[in-house]
């Protein structure tokens, strides 16, 4: 059986991808947590670490994010190797060229979340995956929407506010 594994207050997990999402560099909070070496998930897709109760919703509003060269914060769930679980509040930015204009990566920097927040997070997300399993990703994306709409507040507002209170 799984167990939470909880960061440390100062703990910043920080990875570099390519265009595809590959890990071309992962710092040794990464590795800790996640359980891996190195050489273990150098060149492997990030969602390596994805937990399987993380509502594919969260990740297209992320990628619809990165296609628009702004960042995300969010709330994620990721597994570690032998199966256990850990909880990070994320802030994912594209990286550029030196032109400023061209993508040519993804930069992501997650630390510890506040427990209040993932307790609501959870409850939410556990609603949206039922939502994805039955009617799919994209009805699952308009209930994360729609309830940002309700607290007067865009995702990223929303997050913040969670993580704050």
């Amino acid at each position: 059986m799984s167990k939470e594994i909880f960061l440390t207050k100062y703990c910043l997990i920080t990875s570099k991808t390519d265009l595809q999402g590959r890990i071309v560099y992962a710092n040794a909070d990464f590795l800790k947590y996640a359980g891996f070496s190195m050489n273990e998930i150098l060149y492997k897709p990030h969602n390596i670490v994805r937990h399987s109760s993380m509502p594919k919703a969260v990740f297209k509003l992320l990628w619809e994010y990165m296609k628009e060269k702004k960042e995300i914060f969010a709330f994620v769930k990721n597994k570690s190797k032998n199966g256990d679980y850990y909880w990070v509040f994320a802030n994912v930015t594209p990286s550029f060229d030196s032109s400023a204009n061209k993508i040519i990566g993804y930069y992501s920097v997650r630390r510890q979340p506040n427990k209040k927040a993932v307790d609501i997070i959870e409850n939410f997300y556990d609603k949206l995956l039922k939502i994805e399993d039955t009617e799919g990703i994209n009805a699952s994306l308009k209930t994360l929407n729609e309830f940002c709409k309700s607290q007067n507040k865009t995702y990223n507002e929303l997050m913040f506010h969670l993580q704050e209170s």
